[in-house]
C-alpha cells in the first residue's frame, strides 16, 4: 500500500517496504517569503513565481516520511459566557466620530479633464537591480531553455500542486493531479481557490492532492505579457495620499502613471513579462502638478498632493448603480417573493 511522504518539498507516494535512505529529496528548512521572493531557508535559490517555488527540487536526501506533521495549537478563546460583568464594560468613553463627507458646496472637477503624466523618480536601488537583471547569465540560460522543445529528465511539472518530475516519454501518459486555481493565504489559513480545503500548516498545504486531473505541463506557457494583480494599499497625511504598489523591478521606460484632478490611470510593467493596470476615481481632489511617482526595486509609491488639506473618508468613490438597474432589481426580487 503506497503512503504519502510528508517531507517538505516531496509530496510523493512510496512503499513502506521499499524506502531507501536516499529515496526522498526534500527541504529540511522552512519556506521563506520576503520582498516578493519565495524560497527555502536551507538553500539559496529564490523565485518570484509561486509555481516555480513549489517545483524547487529538495536540497537534502533521506528516507521518505509517513508521519503527518501536527497542526499548530490554536490559542484558547474565552466565550462571552466566561467573561465577568467588569470585562464587558468599556475601558474608555465611547464617542462616535463621523467620517468627513465630500464638500457638496464646492463643484467637483470633471473626470474628462485632460490627463498629464506624473513625474517619475527612479531610486538607485531600482537602477542597480535592472542592471543586474541585464547581466545575469541565469536569465539568458532560462530563455534558451524556454526556446528549446527538449524536456530534460528531472524537470518538475509546472501545474500547481503537482510534485511529479519528467522521467522520460512514459511520463506524458501519466495522469496529472493538480490545482487549477491559485494559492490563497488569508488570516493564517492556506488553501487553493479551486477546492478551498483550508489548513494553517504550510506542509499540509503543500501536500494537498490536486482536485483536477489532466496532462502534465513540463514547460511554462508563453503568453507574452500577462496582466497580474499586485498587493496594493494606501495611506494619507494631512496634505498627501500615498499609494503603494508592490511590483518588483518595474521598468520605468514602459511604465506610466497619468491622471487629472479626480481620476488616475496606473500602468506598470515589471519583472520583464508582468503587467499591472488600475484606474481610480478619487474620493477627493488632487493636484497632479505637485504629485510624483517614486519607483523603487521592491515597490512603487504614487505620492499625490491633495488639492485641499482635509481627511479623505476613502481612496475611491463607490460605484453608482444606474436607476434602471435598481428598478429591475426590485422587480426581480418581488417576483422571487411571489414564487
Amino acid at each position: 500500500m503506497s503512503l504519502l511522504c510528508y517531507n517538505k518539498g516531496c509530496g510523493q507516494r512510496f512503499d513502506h517496504e521499499n524506502n531507501p535512505d536516499d529515496g526522498c529529496q526534500y527541504h529540511p528548512g522552512v519556506p521563506v517569503f520576503h520582498d516578493a521572493l519565495k524560497g527555502w531557508s536551507c538553500c539559496k535559490r529564490r523565485t518570484t513565481d509561486f509555481s516555480d517555488f513549489l517545483s524547487i527540487a529538495g536540497c537534502t536526501k533521506g528516507p521518505h516520511n509517513e508521519e503527518k506533521p501536527a497542526e499548530p495549537v490554536k490559542p484558547e478563546v474565552k466565550s462571552s459566557a466566561d467573561k465577568t460583568t467588569n470585562d464587558l464594560k468599556p475601558k474608555f468613553d465611547e464617542r462616535i466620530i463621523q467620517a468627513p463627507k465630500p464638500l457638496e458646496s464646492i463643484q467637483r472637477p470633471s473626470p474628462d479633464e485632460p490627463f498629464s503624466t506624473l513625474q517619475q523618480k527612479i531610486s538607485p536601488s531600482l537602477k542597480q537591480a535592472l542592471e543586474k537583471l541585464k547581466l545575469t547569465e541565469e536569465n539568458t540560460q532560462e530563455v534558451k531553455e524556454e526556446d528549446s522543445d527538449e524536456v530534460k529528465i528531472g524537470t518538475s511539472c509546472k501545474n500547481g500542486g503537482c510534485s511529479k518530475t519528467f522521467s522520460g516519454p512514459a511520463s506524458d501518459d501519466e495522469t496529472c493531479l493538480y490545482h487549477a486555481g491559485v494559492p490563497i493565504f488569508h488570516e493564517g489559513m492556506k488553501y487553493w481557490s479551486c477546492c478551498k480545503k483550508k489548513t494553517s500548516d504550510f506542509n499540509t498545504f503543500l501536500s494537498q492532492e490536486g482536485c483536477t486531473s489532466g496532462k502534465h505541463q513540463w514547460k511554462k506557457k508563453d503568453t507574452g505579457k500577462k496582466v497580474v494583480s499586485c498587493r496594493f494599499d494606501w495611506h494619507q497625511t494631512g496634505s498627501q495620499v500615498i499609494i503603494s504598489i508592490y511590483a518588483k523591478n518595474s521598468i520605468p521606460e514602459l511604465s506610466s502613471v497619468e491622471g487629472n484632478s479626480t481620476l488616475l490611470k496606473i500602468h506598470i510593467i515589471f519583472e520583464g513579462e508582468k503587467e499591472f493596470e488600475q484606474q481610480i476615481s478619487f474620493w477627493g481632489v488632487i493636484d497632479t502638478s505637485k504629485s510624483l511617482v517614486n519607483m523603487m526595486a521592491s515597490k512603487i509609491e504614487v505620492v499625490l498632493k491633495k488639492a485641499e488639506p482635509m481627511s479623505w473618508a476613502r481612496l475611491d468613490l463607490p460605484p453608482v448603480l444606474p436607476p434602471k438597474e435598481e428598478k429591475k432589481k426590485d422587480v426581480d426580487s418581488e417576483d422571487e417573493c411571489d414564487n
